[in-house]
Order: structure tokens, then sequence, then C-alpha cells
């Protein structure tokens, strides 16, 4: 799908900075967008994650397995600034090691996209650090966090 054919665009969010609108209806399960950048590997994005600590809990990474990570920040594309929500309305899907972001239903014109990022942490994670990652969504059933429900320690 290229960047003209995209539904998209990407302008000033209530949830945070930049966010992403449809500007033409999409149906339900229909492909959105691809996200894209640098695939770089777990420890290079931590290494990238630790030198970028310019607004805490701010990354464009996307994690698409425990060896690989999309660096949304370098050659990415609008995908980037799509926000979080605890009501997504769109979902990431991997397909061979490529993620797509797929409408959960029908999206109206105006509408913010929105997913549910679920960011991994580890119940060692000193709870004041973690604070950084606290919602601003403001769905009626907002967890408070765009944080994974369970520690990544117990969900194997």
């Amino acid at each position: 799908m290229s960047e003209q054919t995209l539904k998209i665009e990407a302008r000033r969010s209530s949830i945070h900075g930049l966010g992403v609108y449809v500007v033409e209806r999409i149906r339900a399960g229909e492909t959105i967008v691809e996200i894209v950048g640098e695939r770089i590997s777990s420890e290079e994005s931590d290494r990238r994650f630790d030198e970028k600590q310019t607004e805490a809990g701010h990354t464009f990474m996307f994690y698409v397995d425990e060896d690989t990570v999309i660096d949304c920040g370098t050659n990415g594309n609008v995908s980037r600034f799509i926000n979080h929500s605890c009501e997504p309305n769109c979902e990431a899907v991997d397909d061979e090691g490529r993620i797509f972001l797929e409408a959960l239903r029908d999206i109206e014109v105006g509408e913010e996209l929105v997913f549910d990022y679920r960011l991994t942490w580890d119940s060692g994670d000193d709870p004041e650090d973690l604070k950084v990652y606290l919602c601003r969504c403001g769905a009626r059933s907002c967890r408070g966090t765009m944080l994974d429900v369970v520690p990544l320690s117990e969900a194997s």
C-alpha cells in the first residue's frame, strides 16, 4: 500500500502530540497501514532508547519478536504517530514478520486511530520508573497505563 493511497493523516491529538486520523472511512478488518522503519536488534533498540531519553516513555520502537525491533523513528511512516488507547479501534497483526494495523471495527472520517500498546515490563521494575507510562486515552475502560496488564516475567 503506497503512502498516496492511505486513508489517514497525522495531525495534533488530544491524547498526545501528533495522532493519526481517518480521512476516508475504513471498514472492520481492513488493513490500514504497515508499520515500517529500520529493522534492528533488541540490543540496538535498548541502546537507542537509553541514548534518546529526551521524553521519558516516548519511543517509536515496535517489537516484532524477541530479536527484531522496528525503529519507526528511522525511515518510518505516519504509523509512528498512532497513539495508545485502552479502547482500540485497530490492532497490530504480524504477517510473516511484517506488521500491519487492521481495523477492529468500522472507523469513521475524523476518528483518531488508536491501538493498545501493551508495553512490556518486568515485575522487578521500579514502580516510580513505570509512572511515565500513564495512559492519557480518556476511555471509559481506561486501565491507567500503556503497559501490558501482566508483567513480562509472568507472561510465559
